[in-house]
């Protein structure tokens, strides 16, 4: 999504950056409606009726947001001051709450669910991406403040109860919360925090290094993730620590005040919930069609809210043979019309929840979004989204995809620049790079004569299995599956030097260990497992500076960043 429009911030290598981008197309595991909607987000207006191709054409929908806006703004904003105030927010995301009153300021959204200090450095990059975007509108007419909507409704608690680390060694560890801590069904944002959080820091503090920034970075966990308070308000405290100067402004879908002012569209999609089932149905079945993948399972008898048992666990509907809707797991064959559950949700939306197909829609209900950064399933979530904004003639929202890094500490790069090291070449695991490190660098010597050798029994074969071929056909057979076996022996003794070698240069073996578990952890990208507490840690908040400067909001690769 380059475009020669003049930027609206400073280049990363303005910065002082030294960044390499890096195609999706070669990044693993990636969809293909993911790596179209880069390639083309317009092409695919079926699935995404209001995709831009560059981020500064959003000012042009502007208008249209405004007009469809319908929540009330003092009210909305009244409740994200207070809510704000209470987490420790500092005067830049105050000023963005006042401006986000005014009729012609749109907001641009991002949102994760509230992980444990944080959760995943995607986190991090999907709020400082809706900041970046906010300022570039904003510097070009079109009023914009960011906000970040906190998933506090999930109900996934193994998903959000641990941080993963670098610890001091280099290798991935974990601090975590009991699982026992969670009820099953209820919102992770309401989870209270108790004294088992103690042990957690103390295993963060003892895992991290121990640095000159330690000290500061302790405060800030313990001063969010202290015993009493919410799982939702002690992430909001944390994230607000950390990026709250650059103004941005959360959001808690569990308020209180928040979901009266979205009782009007929970109602609605309620009493419509059968033509909204069908045409999210429709349109797996027309992405399927295309040759694509639908995120989310669609069925016909599904309902577009959770209904919320005893004020806390939540319970998905479903409907029956009679029309009616009821739990899916219920035993009395207690159920509801849908104009019954529309009148409950009108009347008392606390007791409702949105599911993954109307999340969006509420969001976008209370907020006058010009856009959102979510990453590749939010992408393919709104493929079936869009449906559910077209039967609730809402204007659907392009979704932009997030910030994607990955973040090379100085010592990592030393590693890389030394043997000749990509990213890339981690994507095949970490046994490949340590035979391409032997094989080029450390071994050198004998990898040529392995390949000597093995060209020469190549050579060897051909040469008799030409003359066996004219004598005996089955002679020839017979060689070449004797071939085979000697090849499979010549690479397995390969793999064994490979081995050997490394166990007499262990500093080599531990070096990409390390590289491994920093760039690649778990054969995913880094941003979707490493905490931000791992490079606070050593480099202190400084590296949330670095992290800013390096999003490039224009750009949809994947970028490289030289710390």
């Amino acid at each position: 999504m380059s475009t020669t429009e003049a930027a609206c911030y400073s280049t990363p290598e303005e910065a002082g950056l030294r960044v390499e981008s890096l195609p999706f197309e070669r990044v693993p595991q990636q969809s293909r409606l993911f790596l179209d909607y880069l390639r083309d987000a317009v092409a695919l207006k079926k699935f995404y009726p209001s995709a831009v191709r560059f981020h500064h054409e959003l000012s042009a929908r502007a208008a249209e947001v405004l007009a469809a806006h319908r929540a009330d703004r003092d009210a909305l904003c009244d409740a994200l001051e207070e809510s704000n105030r209470g987490w420790g927010a500092g005067g830049e995301t105050l000023a963005n709450v006042a401006r986000l009153r005014s009729g012609d300021c749109v907001a641009v959204v991002s949102g994760q669910q509230v992980g444990l200090f944080t959760g995943p450095l995607y986190t991090i990059y999907k709020a400082l991406s809706a900041v970046k975007l906010a300022g570039c509108l904003s510097q070009r007419g079109t009023p914009a403040v960011p906000v970040f909507w906190m998933a506090t409704e999930d109900h996934d608690w193994e998903e959000v109860r641990a941080a993963e680390l670098t610890a001091c060694d280099g290798r991935l560890a974990v601090a975590e919360l009991p699982a026992a801590a969670h009820t099953e069904g209820a919102p992770v944002g309401s989870v209270l925090i108790d004294d088992s959080i103690e042990e957690t820091i103390k295993r963060l503090v003892d895992v991290l290094p121990t640095t000159e920034f330690s000290d500061d970075l302790e405060r800030t966990v313990r001063a969010a993730y202290a015993p009493g308070r919410t799982y939702g308000e002690a992430f909001a405290r944390m994230l607000t620590a950390l990026i709250g100067r650059h103004g941005l402004v959360l959001l808690d879908p569990l308020d209180a005040r928040l979901k009266r002012l979205a009782a009007p569209l929970y109602s609605e999609a309620a009493r419509r919930a059968p033509e909204i089932a069908a045409a999210v149905e429709a349109r797996s079945r027309e992405l399927a069609e295309a040759g694509y993948h639908a995120q989310v399972h669609a069925s016909a008898d599904a309902f577009p809210l959770f209904l919320h048992a005893d004020g806390a666990r939540r319970v998905a509907l479903a409907r029956s043979g009679d029309g009616r809707y009821c739990a899916k797991d219920a035993r009395d064959g207690t159920g509801y019309t849908a104009d019954e559950l529309a009148e409950w949700a009108l009347r008392e939306p606390e007791n409702f929840s949105p599911n993954v197909t109307l999340r969006a829609v509420v969001q976008d209900y209370l907020l006058p979004t010009v856009a959102y950064y979510g990453g590749a399933a939010e992408i393919a979530y709104f493929a079936q989204t869009a449906e559910v904004y077209r039967v609730l003639s809402r204007p659907a929202t392009p979704i932009l995809h997030r910030a994607s890094l990955t973040l090379v500490e100085r010592r990592t790069g030393r590693t890389l620049e030394r043997y000749d090291l990509k990213l890339e070449d981690f994507f095949a695991g970490l046994d490949s790079v340590v035979a391409r490190v032997v094989e080029e660098h450390l071994g050198a010597e004998q990898a040529r004569a392995f390949d000597l050798s093995e060209q020469k029994i190549k050579n060897a074969l051909s040469e008799l299995g030409e003359r066996l071929r004219g004598f005996d056909p089955t002679l020839a057979d017979a060689l070449s599956h004797g071939g085979e076996k000697i090849e499979y022996q010549l690479a397995g003794l390969r793999t064994r030097f490979h081995r050997a070698q490394m166990a007499r240069d262990r500093a080599a073996h531990r070096q990409l260990e390390r590289a491994a578990a920093l760039l690649y952890p778990e054969k995913a990208l880094q941003e979707r497992h490493l905490n931000i507490t791992s490079l606070v840690a050593r480099h202190g908040v400084y590296c949330l500076d670095w992290i800013f400067s390096a999003i490039d909001i224009g750009s949809s690769d994947h970028q490289i960043v030289y710390l």
